[in-house]
């Protein structure tokens, strides 16, 4: 993509169908994949990733009718695929979730924290409600997705694997400070289990995109979005295909001996980038 291309949001159907993959085709024959926020966007990609090759799924979010949709096309790669609409920030629900996912499948393997969101705005300007909602969201529902699902691979004897995706935080993010602050804790939580937890076999590791294209970009106004083109030097964006198949490396036996890792896929906006969602502000704009 060149700058002076409009970015585009998602993956239509068949893309998602028939995108290439590195994987072999049953790779996760047998196992059972949750993907948080699995109803579109990043999540919808993921969770396609895992059904292409071989998982049963289980997909929750707070939209009835974006699951139902993406878990029919889910369905179609031959796999069996749970819906629950719910909260991640109610600490119950995500215990009867995950309650539920093991009573249907008799097992998890695969944990695929996505759900989350945030709004472009500037720090000052944030209310307490808004802080809140993100910081409840990203942090806290990751958390508690985390520890009811550990807990069950205690109770169950089973060994586990979760991914968080978190986002390219390294230089901070003018804009999106409130989700910058929730996603260094997912990190830095997810850093200090992965110790806690390895003597009970469960690895836990994030994946953090840079500025990948999918629906969530229509949720920054275009001076912001336009800054997401030049914010790494490649001078393009990722897609959503990028991050599912970070993910699947990750869940797969390639990633058998990573634990307490992030892996970052921002074609190098860590070094070098500058987004601004809400916008690049005239005293920082480059002549």
């Amino acid at each position: 993509m060149t700058d002076t291309q409009t970015p585009t949001f998602g993956f239509d159907e068949e893309r998602l169908r028939t995108e290439p993959t590195v994987f072999a085709p049953d790779l996760f024959k047998g196992q059972v994949a949750v993907v948080s926020g699995g109803g579109g966007g990043l999540g919808r990609a993921i969770a396609t990733l895992f059904a292409r090759h071989g998982a049963d799924l289980a997909i929750c979010g707070r939209n009835p009718e974006k699951l139902e949709q993406t878990a029919e096309f889910l369905r179609g790669f031959g796999g069996k695929v749970l819906t629950q609409q719910m909260t991640i920030r109610d600490p119950e629900q995500v215990r009867a979730f995950i309650d539920r996912v093991h009573s249907e499948f008799g097992r998890l393997d695969i944990l695929v924290n996505n759900a989350g969101g945030q709004f472009p705005q500037a720090a000052l300007d944030f209310t307490v409600k808004g802080w809140n909602a993100v910081i409840d969201t990203n942090l806290n529902g990751t958390w508690w997705m985390m520890q009811s699902t550990a807990r069950k691979w205690v109770e169950t004897g089973q060994s586990g694997n979760i991914i968080n995706i978190v986002a390219s935080i390294w230089r901070g993010m003018p804009g999106i400070a409130h989700t910058v602050a929730a996603r260094a804790g997912v990190i830095y939580l997810s850093k200090t289990v992965a110790v806690e937890w390895a003597p009970i076999n469960i690895r836990v590791n994030c994946v953090a995109p840079g500025c990948c294209e999918s629906t969530g970009f229509g949720n920054y106004p275009p001076e912001g979005s336009a800054t997401f083109l030049e914010s790494n030097p490649m001078l393009c964006t990722g897609d959503e295909w990028d991050v599912a198949q970070g993910v699947g490396y990750m869940a797969a036996p390639s990633g058998k001996f990573i634990t307490g890792e992030v892996l970052t896929i921002d074609g190098g906006q860590q070094m070098w980038g500058d987004p601004w969602p809400t916008g690049r502000p005239d005293y920082f704009k480059i002549a």
